[in-house]
C-alpha cells in the first residue's frame, strides 16, 4: 500500500523481546491536520495523555512513533518523560518540532519503556523510511494478534483522487468505548481539523465503538487519523457537503473493515458472531442490549460450543438495564428462528441452529418489538486458548 506524502518504517529495537519488529513509524513530508479518538479509561498510559494534549492543543502531527511490547501505562512521571525522551529522539533525526510527534504503545502494562532501545535504533528506523513499508508498521504493533491489520479505499472528491490506507492491532482486552487496540488511518486528502474531528468521532461510534472481544477496554486504545493534503482536493470544511459526506462514509467503512478484522482475530476466536437487536425503542437501548448479549461470557462459550442455548441470551438481555415484555422476543441464528414471542420454537430450529454455529461468522438477530431502531455489536466467541493467552500474558 502507498499513498502520497507517506513513507513507513519499522525495526526490531529490543523494547522486549528481541528478533522481532517493535517499533514503527508513520511520517509525512509536511505536517498533517490530525485527528484522535482515545480511551475512555479512567487510567490512561503516558502516550496517550500525551497525544490528547497535543492535539487538543495544535490539531496537527507529522509523525507516529508507535512501539509494542511496552504499554507504557501506570509508569508516573519517569513513563511521561520516557515518552517525551523517545518523541524528542525521533523529532530530532526527522528535522522537526517534538509537538508534531505522536507517541503510541501497546503490551504489558506498568513496566518501564525502555528508551536506550529507541535511541540506539532511531537512526535506522528513520533512514528506513519508504511509501513501501507499511505493512511493516501493520508487523511492528502487534502483541497477541496472529495476523496484521490492513486496509485501502480510493474516492474520487473534484476529479481528485482520494486515497486513505489503515492499520490497527489488537486481538484482547477490547471494548474501546472510546481497545489493546491501536489503529492509524493515513489520507492524502484536504480537509480542516474540525471537519475530520467530527468525521472521525461520527466513525468511530458505529465502529470500533461497536466491538467486543473481552469487554475490557485498554489504557492504550488509540484511533488517529492523519491528513496531509497532497491529493491537491478542494479542502473539506464543511462535512455534510457532497464531497465532505463521501469522504466520512469512506472512513468510516476502512474503519469498520479494520474493526471487523480485530474481531475475527479476537484471543483463541474460533467465530465472528454479529449481534443485531432490532425494533427497538431507540438505537441507545439497541446498543446497550447488543453490547450486553454480546459480552456475555455464557453467550460467548455457548457459541464456542456450538451450542444453541438461546436461554443464556434472553438471560443477558433481562440484565441489560433496558425495560422491555420477554414474551414478545423473537431470536433468529442467521435465518433459523429458536424463539418466538419469548418460548421455543421447538420442531426443528435446535438441529438447524446447531448447523448454523458451526459456521465461521453468524447473525445473531433478537427482535424486541418495540419501536424502529436497530444496532449491532460485533463480537467473537470465548474459546479454550483465550484463557491460555491471557493466563501467561507476561511471559
Amino acid at each position: 500500500m502507498k499513498i502520497k506524502g507517506f513513507s513507513f518504517s519499522a525495526v526490531a529495537a529490543g523494547v522486549r523481546y528481541k528478533g522481532r519488529l517493535d517499533v514503527a513509524m508513520i511520517h509525512s513530508e509536511i505536517p498533517c491536520v490530525t485527528a484522535g479518538v482515545f480511551t475512555t479509561s479512567m487510567v490512561k498510559a503516558a502516550p496517550v495523555v500525551l497525544d490528547m494534549d497535543r492535539l487538543q492543543r495544535f490539531g496537527e502531527a507529522q509523525t507516529i512513533l508507535a512501539n509494542s511490547g511496552c504499554a507504557n501505562a501506570c509508569t508516573g512521571e519517569e513513563g511521561m518523560e520516557a515518552a517525551k525522551t523517545t518523541g524528542r529522539f525521533a523529532a530530532k533525526r526527522l528535522g522537526i518540532d517534538e509537538r508534531l510527534v505522536l507517541l503510541s504503545s501497546t503490551g504489558v502494562i506498568g513496566e518501564a519503556l525502555n528508551v536506550e532501545a529507541f535511541e540506539k535504533n532511531m537512526d535506522a528506523l528513520v533512514g528506513g523510511l519508504s511509501p513501501a513499508k507499511f505493512d511493516d508498521v501493520a508487523r511492528a504493533i502487534m502483541t497477541t494478534d496472529t495476523v496484521p491489520k490492513t486496509a485501502e479505499r480510493t474516492l474520487i472528491l473534484g476529479g481528485k483522487e482520494v486515497t486513505l490506507i489503515g492499520v490497527a492491532k489488537g486481538s484482547g482486552m477490547i471494548m474501546p468505548n472510546m481497545a489493546t487496540m491501536l489503529a492509524y488511518i493515513c489520507t492524502d486528502v484536504a480537509i480542516d481539523f474540525g471537519a475530520l474531528q467530527k468525521a472521525l468521532r461520527s466513525a468511530n461510534s458505529r465502529t470500533f465503538n461497536r466491538i467486543t472481544v473481552d469487554g475490557d477496554t485498554s489504557t492504550n486504545d488509540m484511533v488517529l487519523v492523519l491528513a496531509n493534503g497532497c491529493a491537491g482536493n478542494t479542502p473539506i470544511t464543511i462535512l455534510d457537503s457532497p464531497a465532505g459526506t463521501a469522504f466520512a462514509e469512506a472512513l468510516e467503512d476502512i474503519l469498520k473493515d479494520l474493526s471487523l478484522q480485530i474481531v475475527r482475530d479476537g484471543e483463541g476466536a474460533t467465530k465472528m458472531i454479529t449481534v443485531r437487536v432490532e425494533s427497538a425503542g431507540s438505537e441507545l437501548e439497541a446498543e446497550q442490549l447488543a453490547r450486553t448479549v454480546a459480552n456475555s461470557a455464557l453467550v460467548k462459550t455457548a457459541f464456542f460450543g456450538e451450542d444453541a442455548n438461546w436461554g443464556r441470551i434472553l438471560a443477558a438481555l433481562g440484565r441489560a438495564g433496558v425495560s422491555f415484555d420477554p414474551d414478545m422476543v423473537d431470536i433468529f441464528f442467521n435465518d433459523v428462528q429458536l424463539v418466538c414471542n419469548g418460548r421455543a420454537v421447538g420442531g426443528q430450529a435446535d438441529s438447524r441452529a446447531a448447523e448454523v454455529l458451526k459456521e465461521k461468522e453468524i447473525l445473531l438477530t433478537i427482535n424486541m418489538k418495540r419501536g424502529v431502531d436497530v444496532a449491532e455489536i460485533y463480537t467473537c466467541d470465548f474459546s479454550f486458548d483465550y484463557v491460555k493467552i491471557n493466563a501467561d500474558y507476561r511471559s
